[in-house]
């Protein structure tokens, strides 16, 4: 894969969408999660920064950009670092 994508099940157990990876690929292959407005079923969709999520967890849906793609899974801090949450009505890196 090249250095600028990462896998989405890895990306999704790194900003801790997922308490495993295994769980963050079946969350993918369930369906649940979409890239771009597409749904993917398979969990080794290579994403890359700017990429627009749609998780749909069982908790609460989560509309995301990729911020950065992440090295290991770190603490929630961390992890929240790695994308802007669009469904919350943030606003936008560069903007006022």
């Amino acid at each position: 894969m090249k250095a600028d994508r990462q896998r989405l099940d890895k990306w999704l157990w790194y900003a801790r969408f997922a308490k495993s990876r295994g769980l963050a690929a079946r969350l993918v292959t369930d369906g649940f999660v979409r890239v771009n407005g597409v749904r993917i079923d398979n969990a080794a969709k290579a994403i890359a920064c700017g990429d627009i999520l749609t998780v749909a967890a069982p908790h609460a849906t989560a509309i995301l950009r990729v911020l950065d793609l992440g090295e290991r899974r770190g603490p929630a801090p961390e992890a929240r670092l790695l994308y802007a949450d669009l469904s919350a009505g943030e606003p936008e890196q560069g903007e006022a």
